[in-house]
């Protein structure tokens, strides 16, 4: 673990923090326009050139709102509850590489030194003064257990949702906190083991050395070996961010606007920064666990200049991220909102049994000594696996698996019947 440094920690925090939510008021806008662009509509075009000034407007609508608290609401709690969303939003990006880092030095046993050589003390030592001299775009560099850190703190942004949905004291916002609480517990589930096999290929937890694994000797990027995986996350980490279509917290056809239906103003604001941030979040990890973080074919290295090599780092490992958001809300406006009985069998009945079938996958492959190549090839069967099965087990239309009970005769329009 590299020294503390209060200046160069204060400079990183307020840099990232700044970041993070400029590009979350913009990616309002990107989404947006993207969601004119696929309906044939014009989208946000009036304030600025193309509309660039919208999220500025959109921001000092929320500052300058009228904060309008119920009186039947529970005060502590509904005010504590947006602040609790962004916070356990903004807690999670302290372990996430968004830039050129250094994998710190890995222990070394303590053994009797040969004649002239050094301790294994002063040893680790050494390597130790060598990781400190680099600098690390990571807010706290050198956490071995940084992916499980972030999966704490991600887990902590349900009672955001359900101490919104419980104080505000109304039917529809404990509905959707019911929701939120239910569908982000379901989705930890396989979001962390979909990362299992990747800690079984790296043999670390720390983000940094992750992506150390994936440059020192190819690059080869964990995509090409865990492909199934990160379909996994993927989905997993849009469900915990209650994206579309994964939104049933919020779903305004069935909930006005779920377990925020009560707020306004900026408290309302911050409860949907919290959604993007949580998506940057995402993203970022996506991009470090899979796709060689700040890796991109040697374009990483083409300038022997150190400082022109961070800089270029820096851009692509962003870059990688922000694709990775644009390609989420694309996702958006592709595929319709699940009901909440499907988005429960998705998580319990798909993604679990796959993360499981692949985690056994990497460790036979793993304890036989095979070529990692393999892994690709399992995640293709066992993708092509889960949907003849699925197939299979659904029947079609016409002539559905599942048994059907004939209604009798009688009974009124728009009343439901068990047998």
């Amino acid at each position: 673990m590299p020294p503390f440094n209060p200046i160069y920690t204060a400079i990183v925090i307020v840099a990232l923090v700044g970041a993070v939510l400029g590009l979350c008021a913009f990616l309002t806008l990107t989404e947006r326009k993207l969601s004119a662009w696929m309906q044939d509509r014009v989208g946000p075009n009036r304030v600025g050139p193309g509309g660039l000034l919208q999220p500025m407007a959109d921001g000092g609508k929320f500052f300058l709102k009228e904060e309008v608290i119920p009186d039947h609401v529970d005060k502590l709690f509904y005010v504590l509850a947006p602040a609790v969303a962004v916070g356990t939003a903004l807690l999670a990006l302290a372990v996430v590489p968004f830039g050129s880092t250094t994998p710190p030095p890995n222990p070394v046993a303590i053994t009797a030194p040969a004649a002239g050589e050094p301790t294994p003390v002063a040893t680790f030592e050494q390597r130790q003064a060598e990781y400190r001299s680099h600098f690390s775009f990571v807010v706290n560099p050198g956490m071995d257990i940084g992916v499980l850190y972030l999966f704490a703190v991600g887990s902590l942004a349900v009672y955001g949702g359900v101490l919104a949905g419980w104080s505000a004291n109304n039917k529809y916002s404990l509905i959707g906190a019911m929701r939120a609480s239910a569908q982000i517990i379901s989705y930890e589930i396989p979001l962390g083991m979909s990362v299992l096999g990747v800690f079984l290929i790296v043999g670390s937890l720390n983000p940094e050395k992750i992506i150390d694994w994936q440059t020192a000797s190819g690059p080869y990027w964990l995509l090409l070996f865990q492909p199934l995986a990160l379909f996994l996350f993927m989905t997993s980490s849009y469900a915990e961010a209650s994206r579309l279509p994964f939104d049933l917290p919020e779903a305004e056809q069935e909930l006005v606007g779920g377990y925020h239906t009560e707020y306004s103003a900026l408290k309302l604001g911050l409860m949907l920064l919290s959604e993007y941030v949580h998506l940057i979040a995402g993203s970022f990890m996506l991009a470090v666990l899979f796709l060689g973080g700040w890796s991109l074919f040697g374009l990483e290295s083409v300038s022997g200049d150190p400082v022109v090599t961070a800089v270029l780092r820096l851009v692509i490992l962003c870059g990688k991220m922000f694709a990775l958001c644009i390609f989420a809300q694309l996702i958006r406006w592709t595929i319709p909102r699940f009901r909440f009985d499907q988005l429960m069998n998705i998580a319990w009945k798909v993604l679990l049994p796959l993360a499981l079938l692949n985690l056994i996958c990497v460790m036979v492959v793993k304890q036989m000594g095979w070529p990692l190549v393999v892994l690709t090839a399992t995640s293709g069967v066992l993708v092509v696996g889960a949907g003849l099965f699925s197939v299979w087990t659904a029947g079609s239309v016409t002539n559905p698996k599942r048994k059907v009970v004939k209604l009798p005769a009688g009974i009124p329009a728009g009343v439901t019947y068990a047998s």
